[in-house]
C-alpha cells in the first residue's frame, strides 16, 4: 500500500508565498511522474505542475513563473513552492504519483488534499 501525505497549505495574503511538500510511504519500487491538482469549489480538478523522473516539468499556463515544482527522490517527495500568490488559487491541491508495485506495474495515488486559501 502507498500513502502520499501532504502539508504545508494554510491562509495567506496575497502577493505571499507557501511552500506544499508531499511525501510518498509505503511498500513500491519506484515512482515516475508526480504532480499537483488542484480544485477550486464548484469547479474541477486541474493540473497546477507535474515534473517527470528525469526531472522534465511542466506548469498551468495561470501559475507558470510563480510556481516552482521539484522533487527529492531519496525522500520520494514532491514539492510545489508557490509565490505571488493570488487569490484565484484558493482551493484544495492534491498530489498524486505515479508508482511501481513490487511487479513493475504503474498505478496513480493520490493525496488527501492540503487547503490554500488566499486572502485579498
Amino acid at each position: 500500500q502507498v500513502q502520499l501525505v501532504e502539508s504545508g497549505g494554510g491562509l495567506v495574503q496575497a502577493g505571499g508565498s507557501l511552500r506544499l511538500s508531499c511525501a510518498a510511504s509505503g511498500s513500491f519500487l519506484s515512482i515516475n511522474a508526480m504532480g499537483w491538482y488542484r480544485q477550486a469549489p464548484g469547479k474541477q480538478r486541474e493540473l497546477v505542475a507535474r515534473i517527470t523522473g528525469g526531472g522534465n516539468t511542466n506548469y498551468a499556463d495561470s501559475v507558470k513563473g510563480r510556481f516552482t515544482i521539484s522533487r527529492d527522490n531519496a525522500k520520494n517527495t514532491v514539492y510545489l513552492q508557490m509565490n505571488s500568490l493570488k487569490p484565484e488559487d484558493t482551493a484544495v491541491y492534491y498530489c498524486n504519483a505515479q508508482v511501481a508495485d513490487r511487479s513493475w506495474n504503474y498505478r496513480i495515488y493520490w493525496g488527501q488534499g492540503t487547503q490554500v486559501i488566499v486572502s485579498s
